[in-house]
């Protein structure tokens, strides 16, 4: 079965980058688009929607596909109501930044002959919104699928899912076509793994900017004399708020361990000032930069 219909709840960054790529790549079919109705006009005029509608039966009615790509509470508002208004045979998937709970909740409220897949796009910008869309946001970027999703089964390290159902393999070749690599994790890893690679850093942009704020003096120091490494330290910190509410909320747990873990490392490091041992803390720092530029895993003894 060849996607004809799909519906995107949720215009904004990556709702619209999702659905601008796939008419980009190919996809002939309608796409409609729910969100707030002064949404809409900007996403059928950017081209990411051929329709627009703030009525929730009729975006996701006799669609093959539903996008939920909205902040995490608003997925778990929506995600009862879609699965019941979602015609058999039809595949959810959501983009929401964490997944144990909007997995959980989809395993109760979705019906038999409705499939699920959780999943989270690892691309973004700091600017939000139908404006900052684009066609190629996820082009090289790894694409986090769930594996106790119905009907994901187990992937191997080329992407293929044995005892997929036809909509995930559909749903899979069009990540493929918009350059996104899919990895396949259960959702407690995933939440996990994003807290120290993703959720964590914000927070410590955040912290960062907002401690030299309250040492800015009113001639501007020191934040005047900032060159690209604070640049590049405060980036994330022009996030907005509103999207990392919900990533905190449903995610406190493994945020918690994360901050004692870098509380740890900055009292660490703090010890270590006048000391050799700090030279320790930048080799360890280094690998794992190296790690990250390589793209390789970490080996037991490393």
């Amino acid at each position: 079965m060849a996607f004809e219909r799909i519906a995107v709840l949720g215009c904004g960054l990556i709702g619209g980058s999702f659905a601008l790529g796939l008419k980009k790549y190919g996809f002939n079919g309608e796409i409609v688009g729910w969100d707030r109705e002064e949404v809409l006009p900007r996403a059928r005029e950017r081209g990411a929607i051929d329709r627009g509608t703030a009525d929730l039966k009729e975006a996701v009615g006799d669609t093959d596909l539903i996008y939920l790509a909205t902040p995490v509470t608003l997925i778990l508002e929506l995600l009862p109501a879609v699965a019941q208004s979602a015609k058999p045979g039809a595949l959810i998937t959501d983009a929401g930044s964490t997944k144990v709970r909007i997995c959980r909740l989809a395993q109760q409220v979705v019906p038999e002959g409705v499939h699920f897949l959780g999943g989270h796009p690892g691309a973004g910008k700091e600017a939000g919104g139908i404006e900052n869309a684009s066609a190629d946001l996820f082009a090289g970027a790894k694409y986090m699928l769930i594996k106790e999703a119905e009907e994901a089964g187990e992937a191997g390290e080329a992407g293929e899912v044995e005892g997929a159902g036809e909509t995930t393999k559909e749903f899979l070749e069009w990540l493929g076509n918009l350059g996104a690599e899919p990895v396949w994790l259960d959702a407690e890893t995933h939440d996990w793994a994003m807290a120290m690679v993703s959720h964590l850093p914000q927070l410590l942009s955040t912290a960062l900017a907002g401690m030299v704020w309250d040492e800015t003096d009113e001639d501007g120091l020191p934040v005047s004399l900032a060159g690209a490494g604070f640049r590049d330290m405060t980036r994330l910190a022009a996030s907005p708020y509103d999207i990392w509410r919900d990533i905190c909320l449903t995610n406190s747990e493994n945020l918690e361990r994360a901050l004692d873990r870098m509380s740890q490392a900055l009292e660490r490091v703090r010890t270590q000032l006048r000391s050799k041992e700090l030279k320790e803390e930048f080799e360890r720092a280094q690998r794992a930069v190296a790690l990250l530029q390589s793209g390789a895993r970490r080996s037991g003894d490393e």
